[in-house]
């Protein structure tokens, strides 16, 4: 401020607000479950679970249990030691009451407690609580059944009572989701099922149950041998290079567990991290490390048996191509650290030469002992290593204006955009010649560019990379995204921010839309991660006025929308039904699917990768069997044998 200036201001101390630890957690739950959506709702769940599985990691109990119960309500039950409800000398109130209510509470802060912790924070519990209609607790323990209840948000509805005698032990948590908290408060028995899938493989001889009263669906699982089971899971539709990987190493205060194995034909790094049970998102210093130790020991081996020099060394990128690897670090509180409470990156700096040295050790005796597995790979890397050297120097000779001229077979169907500003133009490939021509005349043509396909693309989970590259469909779409395929896709060179897949609201266009994505997941997956990949969204109505029918009408997506735009035509009013894209004007297509300022995209993206791996694996694999069982088991049919709907995915 300026000394001669003076400003008058209504803002005192009177206007800052002191908040609760509850009340904060309300206020701001993205801070600590990392958003209001479906992915933190089911967030509240792994709170609670992670408390139930620190118990049994440690030692005390076999089995955990999770029901979705009728009511919207989640049950977890453990068999670990239950939690203390002796009075806590420093508040004055019982341990279970000030475990479930403040912020930073727990036993997970001494090694004494617990080896390893997955909720290192202490925060946990109680944000569940905070977020939540109502929780209740039953502990058994020391002889004695007790129970404590809460409702809005986290205040006592309940006090501590006990409620009868018992000879177990354990501890039930039951809570039910605050709705006004939550965008949507349906728990999905598939999200479920597959974390606690997860914790099952990380936790080799705990046995997880799972049961959905809604639907009558229960699912065990146990897993004797861990991480080599779910790297043979990940894996189980491709061709592995040599056998599963595995070593492990408990002795120590930083436990380490890998399972790893490399696929022929694929592109891809399949590389998943997990600390203390909880799995690392973005990565950290136990993945580096990993993949510090991996390069010395496949670089070490071939110089030593004279497959490669010293000079010529494979790089990271040549040795983890097709590679699928499971690392999962366990140690105590005061070595483990993360970026933030939602623990999705380690930043702990003394685990990386730990972790490499680990590996560097263990991968190099196993290479030395199965020399025709290490020859394979070898071999793999170098033709990774030839391939990636080759891309790199087309692209100085095209940069310095010394390449071939190739012409490129491009589709005579495409239309293409006018401008050379790349990351700002959008790839519609379009269901149908129908929709491709009411397309080409609704787009944009500075920068949108329109590839009508011919035809159902190849399913290209089960088939070679030759046969994928002889179908006209794909070919014509990497030539006309210009980035390459494979091993020498590079997300850079593309000649389009936005590929948008643009088919009929039925199920020929979900299959194509499945059966495209699923080759963009295979051959050029980097534009999945990078966010460049979209679905757009047709209307599925439009509803008009029958005396105004050009003027006043409105559009809809679905059916809740097309009861509101009933309502907003109000009396009189006519509907359109579309059936396919072809049925819309190029005006109604391009207002509604392709004008920036008007259209519904939905962007693919990967939240869970191993949801996705396993998902691709199974339903678009060659196992007719595998992809029964998960029908049977995900979808709810109709006595007419029609979907009525997709209640677990």
């Amino acid at each position: 401020m300026r000394d001669d200036e003076f400003i008058e201001s209504n803002y005192t101390a009177d206007d800052i607000e002191l908040l609760s630890e509850m009340e904060g957690v309300r206020k701001r739950p993205g801070m600590y479950i990392g958003s209001s959506d479906g992915q933190g709702l089911h967030h509240l769940i792994w709170e609670i679970v992670d408390n139930a599985v620190d118990e049994a990691a440690n030692g005390h109990g076999d089995t955990i249990r999770v029901t979705l119960h009728k009511d919207g309500s989640v049950s977890v039950e453990d068999e670990g030691r239950g939690v203390p409800c002796d009075i806590h000398k420093k508040s004055g109130i019982p341990a279970v009451q000030l475990i479930y209510t403040t912020l930073h509470s727990g036993g997970k802060f001494s090694a004494k407690n617990y080896n390893t912790s997955s909720g290192l924070h202490g925060v946990g519990a109680t944000v569940t609580n905070a977020l939540s209609e109502w929780m209740d607790i039953t502990v058994c323990r020391d002889g004695l059944i007790r129970h404590i209840r809460f409702e809005k948000g986290g205040h006592l509805a309940v006090p501590l009572e006990t409620i009868g005698n018992t000879r177990k032990h354990g501890t039930l948590v039951r809570f039910k989701p605050d709705p006004t908290i939550f965008t949507t408060v349906n728990f999905k028995w598939d999200t479920v099922y597959n974390h606690l899938q997860e914790k099952a493989f990380l936790l080799k001889g705990i046995r997880f149950i799972l049961s959905d009263e809604r639907n009558k669906l229960t699912h065990e699982f146990l897993y004797e041998n861990g991480l080599a089971q779910y790297v043979e899971v990940l894996t189980q539709n491709k061709e592995r290079i040599g056998d599963i990987a595995y070593f492990c190493d408990e002795s120590s205060e930083i436990q380490i567990e890998v399972a790893l194995c490399w696929c022929q034909k694929d592109y891809n790094k399949n590389l998943y991290s997990y600390c203390n049970t909880v799995r690392t998102s973005d990565g950290g210093t136990h993945e580096a490390g990993l993949r510090t130790g991996l390069t010395k020991a496949v670089n070490d081996w071939a110089i030593d048996n004279d497959i490669i020099k010293e000079t010529a060394k494979l790089n990271g990128d040549d040795i983890n191509e097709g590679l699928t690897c499971i690392i999962s670090i366990k140690g105590p509180e005061s070595a483990i650290q993360y970026e933030s409470q939602t623990k999705a990156k380690l930043v702990s700096a003394q685990i990386s030469p730990i972790v490499a040295d680990f590996i560097a050790t263990n991968f190099n005796h196993y290479l030395a002992e199965r020399k025709e597995f290490a020859l394979d790979l070898v071999k793999k890397c170098q033709a990774s290593k030839q391939a990636r050297e080759a891309a790199r120097k087309a692209k100085e000779a095209a940069r310095s204006g010394k390449a071939k001229k190739v012409d490129a077979i491009i589709s005579d169907k495409l239309a293409a955009a006018q401008s050379k500003d790349y990351k700002n133009n959008e790839l519609f490939i379009v269901e149908g010649d129908s929709a491709g021509g009411s397309a080409k005349s609704g787009r944009d043509r500075l920068h949108q560019a329109i590839l009508p396909l011919r035809g159902k693309p190849l399913n290209t989970d089960n088939v070679t990379m030759e046969k994928m590259l002889q179908n006209t469909e794909f070919s014509t779409i990497i030539q006309t995204i210009g980035a390459g395929v494979g091993a020498d896709f590079d997300v850079e060179d593309a000649k389009y921010g936005k590929i948008i897949i643009m088919t009929d609201a039925d199920t020929d266009g979900a299959h194509i839309q499945i059966l495209l994505l699923t080759f963009f997941y295979n051959y050029m997956k980097p534009l999945i991660t990078n966010g460049m990949v979209y679905i757009a969204c047709p209307p599925l109505y439009r509803v008009y006025k029958k005396s105004d029918p050009s003027h006043k009408f409105v559009y809809a997506w679905d059916d809740e929308s097309l009861e509101e735009a009933k309502k907003k035509i109000g009396p009189g009013y006519g509907i359109n039904r579309y059936k396919g894209l072809g049925e819309m004007n190029a005006d109604q297509l391009a207002a509604t699917t392709m004008n920036k300022a008007t259209r519904q995209l939905m962007q693919v993206r990967i939240e869970d990768p191993l949801v996705v791996e396993k998902r691709i694996s199974v339903l678009m694999g060659n196992d007719a069997s595998q992809r029964r069982a998960w029908i049977e088991e995900n979808i709810v049919f109709n006595e007419k044998d029609k979907f009525v709907e997709e209640v677990k995915n």
